[in-house]
């Protein structure tokens, strides 16, 4: 007998009872989103593979180990999406959006990366990213921090840390490159097998090794700040100085470079130490030379992407996610008549309310049995339509989450009634 076939690992289902809290996590940052003027843009999940290694950097962990790579019929050499940035600037460059303008732009859907499964980690996951063209200053930084803070008062989240440094110019990270290569190289028995590789390659990604062994080496290697020219510390203290001014707390932390290489000045992080290992759950910074890097004019730019899931776990763990209900009102009909006049009254009473949520009951049953599903539905009332109610053209109406009284309503009147559940 044959297994069953399963979803692939690191990759899974999002059901119908998670659902609606994906539905208010979406529907509360596209609001947001909107109340800023930015607008969506959607991109293909599929790229050419050089799309990434000329973006992301070839030596990165995700372009080296954890790209979903695979040759087409024609040769070509695709990959499926391991972010949005990339995918972002090649449709805004592709498609003339950059040219003497400013764009606020936003994305959602899937990305993958061939990781190790864990809580908070899978092969697909869901991102929302925000990306902005043309602007060159700290004060979009600032928005787009303070966009982001607004979102978790929006959804209720709490305790989560900013995380702020400034990775400088190109230029200013080649002289940092030279001071850690030494560094690294004179203590090079110290070096895991991961950073031995990485030292001549991509030693910025050393500071960000989750190693614990290496943790006292890295404390204590040469400071980025030091190597930071007039103009890149005046964008960092402008930028500090407006958050200040708006009141977000933050931490200056040194050791923070982000995973990939088209990062420039200004990154940051959102933080929480309530999802163990997987602690960041949104991060972004400027990326000043990445258009010119895929062939286009020397563009600023800003971003930040944040996973859906774990947003998602922080809420769960924190108590904010809303109880999710598939209905306000569940249609009970007892009898042949009663299902005739039923689906023609359901279908009145959405023309009448359209935010109304209304399930019908369909599949027969008795009246015991009907009203079981109406209230596993998580509806807010059942609507009770029998011939006695159908005589004196009336509705019953009984709570199901309250000690109300049923009572009686005419059928004119029921939307009118139902008007406070939407």
């Amino acid at each position: 007998m044959s297994k069953n076939i399963q979803a692939i690992r690191g990759m899974h289902d999002v059901l119908p009872g998670e659902s609606p809290h994906w539905q208010y996590l979406e529907s509360r940052v596209r609001g947001v989103l909107g109340r800023y003027g930015y607008e969506e843009i959607r991109m293909p999940i599929v790229e050419f593979t050089e799309l990434f290694k000329r973006s992301i950097g070839e030596v990165t962990d995700i372009v080296e180990k954890e790209m979903y790579t695979f040759e087409d019929r024609n040769g070509d050499s695709l990959t499926l999406r391991p972010e949005g940035t990339a995918g972002c600037v090649r449709a805004a460059m592709e498609h003339g959006l950059l040219h003497n303008q400013t764009q606020r732009l936003w994305y959602q859907g899937p990305m993958f990366r061939h990781e190790r499964p864990q809580k908070g980690r899978y092969r697909q996951f869901q991102q929302m990213g925000v990306e902005t063209f043309g602007l060159a200053g700290p004060d979009i930084d600032a928005e787009l921090i303070l966009l982001s803070a607004r979102l978790w008062r929006e959804l209720g989240i709490r305790g989560l840390e900013l995380q702020l440094n400034s990775l400088g110019t190109a230029e200013e990270r080649a002289r940092y490159r030279e001071e850690l290569v030494a560094y690294f190289s004179a203590h090079a028995g110290q070096l895991d097998e991961d950073s031995k590789r990485r030292l001549h390659s991509n030693p910025l990604r050393i500071l960000d090794t989750k190693n614990p062994a290496m943790a006292e080496l890295v404390a204590n290697a040469p400071s980025l700040a030091a190597c930071l020219g007039e103009a890149s510390t005046a964008h960092f203290e402008q930028l500090c100085g407006l958050l200040d001014a708006a009141g977000i707390a933050y931490v200056r932390n040194p050791r923070l470079v982000r995973g990939l290489d088209y990062y420039s000045l200004t990154v940051f992080e959102w933080v929480t130490d309530q999802l163990g290992a997987q602690g960041t759950v949104c991060a972004g910074g400027r990326y000043d030379g990445l258009v010119a890097q895929l062939g286009g004019r020397e563009t600023p730019a800003v971003g930040f992407a944040m996973g859906i899931e774990r947003l998602l776990a922080v809420m769960e763990v924190q108590g904010v996610l809303p109880k999710a209900t598939r209905a306000d009102a569940y249609l009970v009909l007892m009898g042949e008549r009663a299902q005739q006049a039923g689906l023609a009254l359901a279908e009145q009473l959405r023309d009448q309310l359209p935010g109304l949520r209304l399930l019908t009951h369909c599949g027969g049953g008795g009246f015991k049995a009907q009203f079981k599903r109406a209230d596993r539905s998580g509806a807010k009332v059942a609507l009770v339509l029998g011939d006695d109610e159908l005589e004196r053209q009336q509705v019953s109406i009984k709570h199901l989450r309250e000690d109300v009284p049923q009572e009686s309503v005419a059928m004119n009147d029921l939307a009118q009634r139902l008007a406070g559940l939407v």
